[in-house]
């Protein structure tokens, strides 16, 4: 079900970044914290039209650590939803609005760290869970080359300056260069092929 505007919104015309995906649009809350440090909120969810025309979409609750409420609002691609591949995907071959190159290179590290070592001898559950990780750092990593301008061998500085991205770029820059990242997300690749 639509509304026509989110509660408590105006009808004034402000452009909400878009949000490619669902992963997408939860990745970049899970990055923002709330004031008091904790980034879980219960996302209740909710589409509805856009002034001038087009769909957006609402996450909305309360913060887990203080309580305090916590809104994100977010602009939708036009046409349908792409199908499902079995495959973790963040976005179309644009670069994304959302995050920028080092929040998403900072977020395949995190994915990363979270798999065990010798994620093959853990019972089925986990194994599928670390996949998923595996799987996921594989695509953040994607996301950061899509930032990479044509001819060029590396994600450029103006294409990171959030407060996670910026720190990294600044301190190992060399992550940035394209064989690097294309390096790096082919061995999580394999690692996801080898749990069958």
């Amino acid at each position: 079900m639509t509304d026509d505007l989110p509660p408590g919104r105006s009808g004034a015309a402000v452009r909400q970044p878009l949000a490619r995906s669902n992963l997408e649009a939860h990745l970049y809350m899970d990055l923002r914290p709330c004031a008091c440090g904790d980034a879980r909120f219960e996302r209740a969810h909710s589409v509805f039209g856009l002034p001038g025309g087009g769909l957006g979409s609402r996450y909305a609750g309360t913060c887990a650590g203080c309580g305090t409420v916590r809104e994100f609002v977010f602009a939708l691609p036009p046409g349908p939803p792409p199908v499902p591949t079995g495959e973790i995907r963040y976005g179309g071959d644009e670069p994304s609005e959302l995050l920028d190159a080092g929040e998403w290179l900072w977020a395949a590290d995190a994915y990363a760290r979270a798999v065990p070592p010798d994620p093959h001898r853990l019972p089925e559950p986990e194994r599928r869970r670390a996949r998923g990780r595996l799987a996921g750092a594989a695509a953040a990593i994607d996301e950061a080359l899509k930032f990479v301008p044509l001819g060029a061998d590396r994600v450029p500085s103006a294409a990171v300056q959030s407060r996670l991205g910026a720190p990294l770029y600044e301190r190992e820059p060399g992550r940035f260069r394209v064989g690097r990242l294309t390096a790096v997300r082919d061995a999580y690749r394999s690692a996801v092929r080898l749990f069958g």
